[in-house]
């Protein structure tokens, strides 16, 4: 819970706030541009909402943050409304979860409503409102893990929805071992006609990436796009494992088409898929550079 004498001196005056416990993990910075900003090696506010969207999107980076960092003066009236506007759609039959951990230092979750099935990608906090959403929405099958380290409350939505999880192998840790589904070797996986699982050693041995019908592309903490940089780009010092190979699994991206890259860390884009091939060839030209 905020503390309100932890108050960041950096917010602009008015209703909400964040407090000093912010860890810099961005989440409200890219779920609520117009009213977060970085200030230091934090998070403050630098605009108040002033309409509905922006009061809406405030509120949904306040139940997103991993460490309830951000607070309000005045207690919320609509908090209700707002649990029941997650997970937030994204596009087509795709949602973020919101309700970011902090064991993931706040990795964003998705979900996939399928008829065959619905998927949960990369594990949010164990919610109860959220998980109330998921049954509504019809469950959840599988509990897709990009890779080791966003796993989160994994072992809670097992039990609660009895759903299998699915982890390569290369990264199941003491925590994953009993996951149900385990992911071997480096050739691309049809899992589904409409999902398919692509090994993208680099950042992690076992990381992968799903590619849900040839249009949205998760991928963990392969892949994101950076506003500052204005491209997408890899987490050059995030790299656990291998960077010359993250180099080579990164041009193995650049065969495939997609329209939405969905990552873990990091903010999403979207483009038509001739651009965002040319995107990823120039992602993979700054990668050999850096």
């Amino acid at each position: 819970m905020a503390q309100l004498k932890q108050r960041r001196s950096e917010n602009e005056s008015g209703n909400f706030y964040v407090d000093q416990s912010c860890i810099d993990c961005d989440t409200c910075r890219w779920m609520a541009p117009e009213v977060f900003k970085r200030a230091g090696e934090q998070s403050a506010v630098y605009h108040q909402p002033s309409n509905e969207t922006e009061q809406l999107r405030a509120m949904q980076a306040l139940l997103s943050c991993p460490t309830a960092s951000i607070g309000t003066l005045e207690k919320p009236k609509d908090i209700k409304s707002i649990h029941q506007s997650f997970p937030i759609l994204i596009a087509d039959n795709v949602y973020h979860c919101g309700y970011h951990s902090e064991s993931s230092f706040a990795a964003a979750s998705y979900f996939i409503q399928r008829q065959d099935g619905n998927i949960l990608i990369d594990s949010p906090r164990f919610a109860p409102p959220l998980v109330k959403r998921l049954e509504e929405l019809g469950g959840i099958r599988y509990l897709y893990l990009t890779h080791r380290d966003d796993v989160a409350d994994h072992q809670k939505f097992r039990d609660h929805f009895g759903c299998d999880r699915i982890l390569h192998v290369d990264d199941l840790t003491a925590e994953t071992q009993s996951v149900e589904i385990k992911l071997s070797g480096f050739e691309d996986i049809q899992f589904a006609p409409d999902i398919l699982i692509i090994p993208v050693p680099g950042h992690s041995k076992g990381h992968t990436v799903l590619l849900y019908n040839h249009k949205f592309l998760f991928t963990g903490d392969h892949l994101a796009w950076s506003s500052q940089l204005n491209q997408l780009y890899a987490f050059r010092r995030y790299c656990w494992y291998s960077w010359s190979e993250q180099i080579d699994s990164m041009k193995k991206l650049v065969n495939y088409a997609f329209e939405w890259v969905l990552p873990g860390h990091g903010h999403r884009h979207s483009a038509d898929s001739i651009t965002m091939q040319k995107q990823m060839q120039e992602c993979v030209s700054w990668m050999t550079q850096n």
